[in-house]
């Protein structure tokens, strides 16, 4: 066998385990950090089919464990990526009329979420954004007690805040110019990492159950399994099922659109995620355009249509911001077909999820 057929063979069952060892359904983080490069994965598969036709041909065995090899994995990765792209249906759709009417003002809310790096220290660049954008809700994520301090310049047009900063990368900070109703800080898996719960009163007077959530990823240096991470978002997801009014979740999931596990915690909340039919929006790495994915989540309940999505400038952090701008449209906006639900064993495995994280 030739140099260049050994190393495209190589090179094939290499691109071809990393891309379907997620399937495993193994919660180590060396495993499910191969759900994150789908997108990168998919162009080195292309380029692999590229090299076998430039360079080999070669059809015989083994060598036909290429193409078909590479193949399968660009359908693999294309498949999942598809959903996030202008090509598929809006899962969220497009407000209709966007006139300002007095009943569509009174129900709109605009939303800011961004992971700030808690070691960043360009604050200014964030309150140029809110000034900018002029959100009504803004999720801070990573913030520690300099972060805090370096925000009182907004507090005044933000009455209505959950301020919780921490030292370890998981503080939380919460400025809404809507009136909180409820709210609360918890600890729902692990006791140093929290995420939020509030009840937003809307201008017409319509509650909307907000949940902000930023759990610990798998990763060598932060967690050795998934399960935690997991546990505490279908938590978030069986009581933002039971919520009668408008739901929104979100933050930094530290995971992607399009793992298992998300679109898990879909089908068991019953919430839609606004980029399916408009785009990735990678947020992460902002530090490297090679290596970016779809890491900070705005998921909404049917009662929502969209007025506008977009991924902001870098502003020092590894994240990009994210902001939306949402319309409350009342409930029965989509068909109950349209809404995900529970299939097969989802209940049974968030059950047993959140048994083994406990």
């Amino acid at each position: 066998m030739k140099t260049v057929d050994l190393v495209l063979l190589i090179y094939a069952g290499i691109l071809v385990v990393l891309s379907f060892v997620n399937l495993l359904g193994i919660d180590y983080w060396w495993v499910r950090i191969w759900d994150f490069p789908h997108l990168q994965l998919s162009v080195l598969a292309l380029a692999g089919l590229v090299g076998w036709g430039l360079l080999s041909r070669q059809v015989g065995w083994p060598m036909m464990l290429v193409p078909v090899g590479l193949f399968t994995c660009l359908v693999y990765q294309c498949w999942l990526i598809y959903p996030f792209t202008p090509l598929a249906r809006m899962q969220v759709v497009s407000l209709a009329n966007q006139s300002s009417n007095d009943t569509t003002s009174k129900n709109n809310i605009k939303l800011l979420v961004a992971n700030v790096l808690m070691d960043n220290k360009e604050v200014t660049k964030i309150i140029s954004m809110v000034d900018q954008y002029e959100p009504d809700i803004v999720l801070l994520l990573e913030p520690d007690k300099h972060w805090e301090n370096e925000l009182k310049s907004i507090e005044s047009d933000y009455p209505h805040r959950i301020l919780y900063p921490l030292d370890n990368t998981y503080g939380m900070l919460f400025y809404s110019r809507l009136p909180i109703k409820n709210q609360e800080v918890r600890f729902l898996i692990q006791d140093d990492i929290p995420s939020m719960y509030a009840q937003i009163e809307l201008p017409s007077g319509q509650l909307v159950h907000f949940y902000g959530v930023h759990p610990m990823p798998p990763s060598p240096t932060e967690h050795y399994r998934s399960t935690e991470r997991d546990a505490e978002l279908l938590l978030v997801a069986k009581e933002a099922r039971k919520q009668q009014g408008p739901v929104l979740v979100a933050g930094d999931l530290n995971d992607v659109a399009w793992s298992h596990s998300t679109r898990l915690f879909q089908r068991i909340s019953g919430l839609l995620d606004p980029r399916i039919g408009r785009g990735l929006y990678n947020t992460y790495n902002a530090f490297y355009f090679f290596m970016r994915w779809p890491l900070d989540h705005i998921f909404v309940s049917e009662h929502f249509q969209m007025k506008e999505i977009r991924r902001l400038p870098d502003f020092g952090s590894d994240h990009f911001p994210i902001f939306t701008s949402l319309t409350y449209t009342g409930p029965g906006t989509k068909s109950k077909k349209e809404v995900p639900t529970p299939e097969h064993d989802d209940i049974k495995e968030a059950r047993e999820t959140i048994k083994e994280a406990k």
